[in-house]
């Protein structure tokens, strides 16, 4: 057979060439030796080792917690609480077991460190041994542990409600480029981990909470117990057995209440900690004394109090002259960090002066068309992504370019981390006209105003037009569209808003530039035409506004020829934009009324009722002479009829599905069309004389007089 040494050295071998098969043991076999003190006896000298183990345990595990920079640097602290919470309760239980067993044969039946406890700490006295116990106990329970057991609590929860944003704006700095992958990587580690923290902390406190209920429960039974077995079975007298067994019970219960209160006190310090790094002596030292009027009102009251008579003068003064002492160098601290301020700003100044001066180029202009998209609507404009809002965009300029008869300016594309991750908003010299969320990788079905049935999804509103909408998963699109939806991608929401807010603002689009471009294009072809009028008969600035003017009508002035024609004979005789603008008019009516009629053999009308027009005539009149402006001499009263009564003309042409247009004389149109404008959204207002001589119209209805369908003209 081997000898021991040869079987110690074939161990020793093993481990060094099997390393990862012996490392792991310590842990586990060290929670199997806890287990076992509950079952197996253990004499008083280990137990005296045991427990000042565990006392040392609670005392390095608080001042680890005091000293750690970071809640999430003792990530392992719910681990350790619980391993020390059940080696505590063990010892209890092997504890327990002496005492009933050996106690009838005096106070050190137990081992030395519970007869310590029992007799030098509480004096010999088992009634103060209650008190002081009871009074641990309260402490430990009703302060500490309830405490730190509600701000576990609140602390996961919040933690874990906060988790999406983090990941979110890790999202942000990665795509805006302030961090890189790993970076990224490390972030989202310490998101995780700490959520998996507060969360493990949340229910070790519970373990504390436990463990001090376990510490009442356990000196009333032994207290009982101890008193029936010294009386029963060894024959003790009642006061000798209240003596011994109370004495053995409290030392006992003090050596396992000392460790859990220390515990307690790391728990509640580590789930109080600020997740930051800083070191939690020097951050609540430098929150306490950083103000120095704290310090000044303190110490003056402190004195107040000290100066009375029947005071402790001595405790009083004295604490009040270390705070004086306190505020005065703090002040001085602070007057000298000032003056290093005001020296490095100098500093700062100087460099600044030295440094190249400012130049045109620094100045940012606004874009005259802007559109900024959240983070997640990037692959929209990422073409290496599939993005195919480029090309919309470019397809819309296009196709507004050839309907206006100008060259819509380029759309300035940029990421905005300052909007929400699946926002953009469409900007027009610098000025937010429009801003919505949409969802890039969804389609919106929008409700048409006639569906047959309701779609599953998130349900908002058409940012263009308004209209209801729900946004759906692309393998909805077929079943919307057999429920007479429409549906669209989310590029094609983006560009269908982005051209309804340039058809809306289109005269902001066109500016001296612009129409000089456009002059010089007309001239090319037209020398004839174009020589001279700019600036003999017309300066630049009223040619642009008379071409504004149409466009906020919705006249398209690609029929530049005619334009400039009109111009070219009128100016002579008025140099002012509006009348320059309805001798224009006159000269456009066939390609008005044509864009109004879309080919039609008749163009629907609505008029005003003789009397009616007749009274603003005269209040235009009126007006006129008393030099105010055009409209301002109209009765507030009949203004707002008025406006009503557009209105619900418009929305019954609407329904019969024809052009909403209103005709009236030349002198009321272009104040008629600014009613309409603010009354309805599309009616055309023309006069008499932009009627084409071969057109025929038909009058639906007459405002303000009797109803008149059905006539023609």
């Amino acid at each position: 057979m081997a000898s021991g040494a040869e079987r110690l050295n074939s161990l020793k071998g093993f481990a060094q060439k099997n390393p990862h098969l012996i490392k792991g043991f310590g842990t586990p076999m060290a929670v199997m030796a806890i287990l076992a003190m509950v079952v197996l006896p253990i004499p008083p000298m280990m137990l005296d080792i045991l427990f000042s183990f565990s006392i040392t345990l609670s005392l390095v595990v608080m001042l680890v917690a005091v000293y750690t920079q970071r809640p999430l640097d003792f990530a392992a602290f719910p681990t350790v609480l619980l391993i020390a919470t059940v080696l505590r309760l063990s010892l209890n239980v092997a504890s327990t077991r002496i005492v009933l067993l050996e106690g009838h044969n005096g106070p050190g039946a137990a081992g030395s460190v519970i007869e310590a406890f029992g007799s030098v700490v509480i004096g010999g006295n088992y009634t103060v041994g209650l008190v002081v116990f009871a009074i641990l106990v309260i402490i430990n329970f009703v302060v500490i542990t309830k405490g730190a057991g509600r701000i576990s609590e609140v602390t996961a929860r919040f933690t874990l409600d906060a988790m999406p944003g983090k990941q979110m704006a890790i999202d942000a700095d990665l795509n805006a480029g302030l961090i890189n992958q790993e970076e990224a990587k490390l972030r989202r580690s310490d998101v995780t981990r700490e959520a998996d923290f507060y969360g493990s902390m949340d229910g070790a406190s519970k373990f504390v909470k436990g463990d001090a209920i376990a510490g009442i429960l356990i000196l009333l039974i032994n207290i009982v117990g101890g008193f029936l077995i010294g009386m029963i079975q060894h024959g003790l007298t009642f006061g000798e057995a209240i003596e011994v067994y109370t004495l053995l019970t409290i030392g006992d219960g003090l050596v396992a209440q000392i460790p859990s209160l220390l515990l307690s006190v790391a728990t509640a310090i580590i789930i109080t900690r600020e997740n930051d790094t800083k070191d939690m002596g020097d951050a609540v030292v430098f929150q306490l004394i950083d103000n120095p009027r704290v310090l000044v009102i303190s110490s003056a009251i402190l004195f107040a109090l000290g100066v009375i008579p029947g005071m402790p003068h001595l405790a009083f003064l004295s604490m009040s002259a270390i705070l004086a002492g306190a505020a005065y160098f703090k002040i001085k601290k602070g007057e000298s960090q000032e003056g290093e301020l005001v020296e490095q700003e100098k500093q700062e100044q100087q460099q600044q002066q030295t440094q190249k001066e400012l130049s045109w180029d620094d100045v940012r202009h606004v874009d005259t068309l802007g559109l900024e998209v959240g983070y997640r609507l990037i692959p929209l404009v990422d073409k290496s992504q599939g993005g195919e809002l480029l090309s919309r965009i470019k397809g819309v300029r296009k196709k507004q370019s050839q309907e206006f008869g100008f060259l819509v300016p380029s759309v300035h594309i940029r990421d905005n981390l300052d909007l929400g991750p699946n926002s953009y908003r469409i900007t027009m010299m610098g000025v937010t006209m429009g801003e919505a969320e949409i969802r890039h990788d969804w389609e919106l079905a929008i409700n048409p105003g006639q569906v047959f049935g309701e779609l599953e999804g998130e349900k908002t509103k058409d940012p263009a037009f308004g209209l209801d909408a729900v946004w759906i998963r692309p393998e909805q699109r077929e079943h919307a569209q057999t429920l007479g939806y429409t549906v669209v991608d989310s590029a094609t929401v983006v560009a269908t808003h982005l051209s309804q807010i340039v058809t809306n603002q289109a005269s902001q689009l066109l500016g001296h530039e612009e129409a000089q471009e456009l002059l010089d294009r007309l001239g090319r072809s037209h020398p004839k035409l174009t020589e001279g009028l700019i600036p003999d008969m017309l300066s630049l600035g009223n040619f642009v506004k008379v071409l504004q003017n149409l466009l906020d009508e919705g006249i398209a002035i690609r029929d530049l020829r005619t334009i400039v024609q009109t111009l070219v004979e009128y100016a002579p005789r008025s140099q002012d934009p509006d009348v320059l603008t309805a001798a224009v008019r006159i000269a456009l009516r066939r390609l008005i009324v044509q864009d109004i009629s879309e080919g039609a053999p008749e163009l629907p009308v609505v008029t005003l009722a003789p009397e009616l027009e007749q009274m603003l005539h005269q209040s235009l009149q009126a007006a006129g002479n008393e030099g105010n402006q055009q409209g301002a001499g109209i009765e507030p009263g009949l203004a707002e009829r008025l406006q009503t009564s557009l209105r619900d003309v418009h929305q019954q042409q609407e329904m019969n599905g024809e052009p909403s247009v209103l005709l009236t004389s030349g002198l009321l149109r272009s104040t008629m069309a600014r009613f309409a404008r603010h009354a309805t959204d599309g009616m055309r207002v023309l006069s008499y004389q932009e009627i084409p001589d071969d057109k025929q119209i038909r009058i639906v209805s007459s405002i303000g007089g009797n109803q008149a369908v059905g006539q023609n003209s």
